[in-house]
């Protein structure tokens, strides 16, 4: 299940909103806007899913842990559905700007930076800062249970302590979004929960 979480995350992406032509290229690839919505929510489900299903092995080693982790991956699932609202909203907008007159750009110009930021807020801020600290509790507690290779939960927690600081730094304008140290920071938990991934269909949880 955790792989699903890499494949939805690819096909929700729409690189078209980094391109400043953004409101004329969404009307264009409207069947593409549409899937990644889908994958966006299908995604959200994914995320509380795999919280649920670590929730009782969590529980094991600390049931008030256990508790914050599933809230707040559950509290950050739901920021990036509600990212779906924007990201529809942009479509509208844009299938709008491409029939209007030259008097009314500006309008919507404004009315689509607004939601596009309003987009990265939601899924890049409200979705990963609570993840990323449940990140934390996670492979901390995965770490004392030993359930997994003890590297790999230290990789875990050092690739969520990444992952916050940069969520940190775009939250303050330190950093874009769209940024070599913003890939660089996250980069390290996106490989250690594939590898996390592929372990788990592999072996499967070591309970000893």
């Amino acid at each position: 299940m955790l792989g699903l979480t890499f494949v939805f995350g690819i096909l929700s992406s729409v690189p078209a909103l980094e391109y400043p032509d953004y409101l004329t290229k969404l009307s264009e690839i409207n069947m593409q806007v549409l899937i990644a919505t889908f994958f966006q929510g299908a995604m959200s489900v994914v995320y509380v899913s795999i919280a649920v299903l670590f929730y009782p092995i969590i529980k094991r080693y600390n049931e008030n842990l256990a508790t914050g982790y599933l809230s707040l991956r559950i509290i950050g699932s739901g920021f990036l559905f509600a990212g779906i609202v924007p990201l529809l909203l942009l479509l509208w907008l844009s299938q709008s700007y491409v029939i209007t007159s030259e008097v009314n750009l500006s309008y919507f110009h404004v009315s689509g930076e607004l939601l596009r930021q309003g987009r990265d807020i939601l899924n890049h801020i409200g979705m990963i800062l609570p993840w990323s600290i449940g990140g934390l509790i996670l492979y901390y507690c995965l770490y004392k249970i030993r359930i997994i290779p003890r590297w790999l939960s230290i990789w875990g927690m050092i690739g969520s302590t990444f992952t916050l600081f940069a969520t940190l730094m775009i939250m303050l304008n330190l950093i874009e979004l769209v940024s070599p140290v913003y890939f660089i920071l996250n980069a390290p938990l996106a490989f250690g929960e594939l590898i996390l991934a592929i372990l788990l269909i592999v072996k499967g949880f070591n309970p000893h």
